[in-house]
């Protein structure tokens, strides 16, 4: 149940403007957050957030307006004084010391110190202790942050900034890199810290976590605050709508071709991509066929096997056994060179660390390893890349200053709209997309949604993997439920259900379980 109004302000941002080489960014931005309140700021990324952070936790300065403590405009003289206010933020860039301990980190610049102003360990770690029991985390104080996976870090970084006991705290998206039992204790926590009387300001695109948490919700889009709304005014629909600057009716609607319409539901056609008794140490022998403009999603919990098993198609790993068709030939799998020749193309899990070249531009990026923007004997320019780029980042609706931009400076749904754009850019016969909207906004995850229906109607058969099952399913002809490495089930029509796609993931019986269990 939603925490009851707190009439008492916290803090709040009255009349913001902000500006970077005459760009605005910020246009008479105002909020109010009060105790024991949950406020959502939500917006596409480039909407403005991160800059109305920086100002709230004095990392910036406005051009005009004020920020509001108490009710009462301050002047901050940067993040320490900040902190000394009472406003603690938890950015979704890691701050940590890698070679220090947790316990280290989370007392990093407030270390207790004994009277001859020597460190008191002792004290530090219970300190610690007590930090990470805040928010139910249970990791060892003396282990090195070097050896934490991200979540687990993400949860000593929200554990540091709960340590000095603020009024506010700001948390930009915060489950962004956690799983969903992770993600499933932190929202927990946020529900207790505002039972406890704090003020939360909660950066996020996730809808399922808008609903369970906010008490208002303010919505930015190009920089003005395009909605603001209670929870009793709180509908889906009208968050989505206002993020986007238009209605969004239905987000997975897929518009299909007459021919693709006029097989729904038949045989027809030769398949476009043939699996047979694929296999590895981590995917048991996998069969199955895909069909032109037709899109096949894979559903499953973390460690079922699903990535690995688009890695085997697209030639990322090797298999010990099987064999791929693409429209009857055979596919050599002992690199990427035979898929890609074979028109397989495939959405790496990590866009940056499999599939970006962050000092490389945007343009570069969509031409790399193509023959987009190559004159004849392979020589190429910038001008050249810019000009074969163009078509495909306009498409995508890439927001960028210009196609020389790096693509490490743009958010992370540019980022994968880029990536996408030099999937495009290789004319694929099978697209295998995998976790293709994670760490991305609402605005980003529709217009990825629409590129699908787009090259469907093209012909191109879509490998779909995600751990979102309303993408999956909203998406999908048909589902691939996949258990400890094998397909444990195909789903399609009045069988693709929530339900039936958790029993099979899941190995259990009972109709229902943790949604958590399946979108972790």
């Amino acid at each position: 149940m939603a925490a009851a109004p707190v009439a008492r302000p916290v803090a709040g941002l009255d009349g913001i403007e902000k500006s970077y080489h005459g760009n605005p960014v910020l246009r008479g931005v105002s909020l109010t957050l009060g105790a024991g309140r949950v406020h959502v700021l939500a917006g596409e990324n480039g909407a403005g957030k991160s800059t109305l952070i920086k100002i709230l936790t004095g990392v910036e300065r406005a051009d005009r307006g004020a920020v509001l403590l108490d009710g009462e405009p301050v002047a901050l003289a940067g993040p320490r004084d900040a902190g000394d206010r009472g406003l603690a933020v938890v950015h979704q860039e890691l701050s940590l010391v890698p070679e220090l301990t947790v316990a280290d980190n989370i007392l990093l610049g407030r270390e207790p110190r004994r009277r001859t102003g020597r460190l008191d360990r002792r004290r530090a770690r219970t300190l610690a202790v007590e930090a990470l029991a805040r928010i139910g985390a249970d990791l060892d104080p003396d282990a090195r942050i070097a050896s934490l996976g991200t979540g687990r870090r993400q949860l000593v970084e929200i554990a540091r900034a709960l340590a000095g006991r603020p009024r506010l705290l700001v948390l930009d998206e915060p489950t962004a890199a956690l799983s969903g039992e992770e993600a499933n204790l932190l929202l927990g926590t946020v529900e207790d810290l505002r039972a406890e009387g704090l003020a939360l300001l909660y950066i996020s695109h996730r809808m399922e976590e808008i609903a369970r948490i906010a008490d208002d919700v303010t919505v930015l889009r190009d920089g003005i605050v395009a909605d603001s709304m209670t929870r009793a005014e709180m509908t889906e629909d009208r968050i989505v709508t206002s993020m986007v600057g238009r209605p969004v009716r239905d987000l997975y609607r897929r518009e299909r071709s007459p021919d693709q319409r006029a097989s729904e539901g038949t045989a027809a056609g030769r398949p476009r991509l043939r699996v047979r008794g694929l296999r590895s140490a981590d995917v048991r022998p996998a069969s199955f066929e895909l069909r032109a403009g037709e899109v096949l999603g894979v559903a499953g919990i973390v460690g079922a096997g699903r990535s690995e098993l688009g890695r085997l198609i697209a030639g990322a790993d090797r298999p010990d056994g099987g064999t791929v068709e693409v429209d009857g030939a055979p596919v050599d799998l002992r690199g990427v060179r035979g898929p890609l020749a074979a028109g397989i193309v495939m959405l790496p899990e990590s866009r940056k660390e499999q599939g970006l070249f962050p000092w490389l531009s945007i343009a570069d990026n969509v031409c790399a390893g193509t023959p987009r923007g190559r004159r004849a004997f392979g020589r190429t320019s910038p001008a050249d890349a810019r000009a074969a780029a163009r078509p495909l980042t306009e498409s995508m609706r890439v927001k960028a200053t210009g196609l020389a931009q790096p693509v490490g400076e743009l958010s992370g749904g540019n980022q994968q709209k880029v990536l996408l754009a030099r999937c495009l850019a290789r004319d694929p016969s099978v697209l295998v997309l995998d976790e293709p909207t994670r760490g991305v906004d609402i605005g980003a995850k529709a217009d990825i949604y629409t590129l699908v229906g787009e090259v469907t109607r093209r012909g191109v058969a879509v490998l779909l993997i995600s751990s979102e099952l309303p993408e999956v399913l909203g998406l999908s002809d048909r589902v691939l439920v996949m258990r400890r490495g094998e397909v444990a089930a195909e789903l399609s029509g009045a069988a693709m259900t929530e339900e039936n796609v958790i029993r099979h993931a899941t190995g259990g019986t009972a109709a229902r379980a943790l949604p958590s269990e399946v979108n972790s």
